[in-house]
């Protein structure tokens, strides 16, 4: 699916996390599964998350996109959104994702967009707009993630 391009974070994040010896492409990818997937973010803070998903490779047999891929890309890009919300001191862990399919798609590249409707204290709530290359909406997902505080050493508190 190609190499994983640069993020762009904004300098206070990178400061941040690099005060701590953290490596946050690694940190804030798409993980295992968004890398089977082929999703590429490009661009991650806590205001806006961007990524990219080929149709290829994540179609359902009727050679559609499968919602559940535009589900990954959105849970993806909501979950890092919140993740930089919450600092390095929180950890997010998704509570409610819903997905609404607009439109199906069988080829090229899908962007996704998250925005945040809600950064709270304890949770963070991201709106994903997922479209084709034409801008067209195809999915519009809604993303809440439970902000808990984080265990020395990176595990959940």
């Amino acid at each position: 699916m190609g190499e994983q391009q640069q993020v762009k974070f904004p300098q206070e994040i990178i400061d941040e996390y690099a005060a701590l010896g953290v490596d946050l492409p690694a940190l804030f990818s798409a993980g295992h599964l968004g890398t089977r997937m082929g999703v590429q973010i490009l661009e991650a803070a806590p205001d806006r998350v961007v990524a990219t998903m080929p149709v290829e490779g994540n179609t359902q047999p009727y050679g559609l996109l499968h919602g559940g891929a535009s589900a990954v890309l959105a849970e993806t890009l909501g979950s890092v959104g919140a993740m930089l919300h919450g600092g390095s001191s929180k950890i997010a862990v998704g509570v409610d994702l819903n997905c609404t399919h607009h439109r199906g798609v069988r080829s090229g590249l899908v962007t996704g967009v998250a925005t945040p409707v809600h950064r709270g204290r304890t949770t963070a709530t991201y709106e994903v707009v997922i479209s084709d290359e034409e801008g067209r909406r195809v999915c519009t997902a809604r993303l809440t993630c439970l902000l808990r505080d984080a265990r020395p050493g990176g595990t959940e508190g």
